[in-house]
């Protein structure tokens, strides 16, 4: 998932806190808002969106699962 919020002021710290404590990475920042990008399943994400303020949702992106092969392996469906 990635997840645009809304941080300014005293959110922006709180915001980075918890997205620490999801294990999610941000990677995007402005003035006002972060990019959060966060792996796992759906009940950890749901989770994080809970954990926010709502209100300081901007957008979400969300894909269901999905995966490539490592190194020389290949996927097949």
């Amino acid at each position: 998932m990635m997840i645009k919020v809304r941080a300014v002021g005293k959110e922006r710290e709180e915001l980075k806190r918890t997205a620490d404590i999801f294990r999610g990475r941000i990677i995007d920042v402005t003035d006002k808002s972060y990019t959060i990008e966060l792996t796992g399943v759906g009940s950890k994400l749901d989770a994080f969106i809970s954990a926010i303020d709502r209100a300081s949702i901007l957008e979400t992106v969300r894909s269901g699962g999905s995966g490539i092969g490592r190194g020389e392996r290949i996927l097949k469906v």
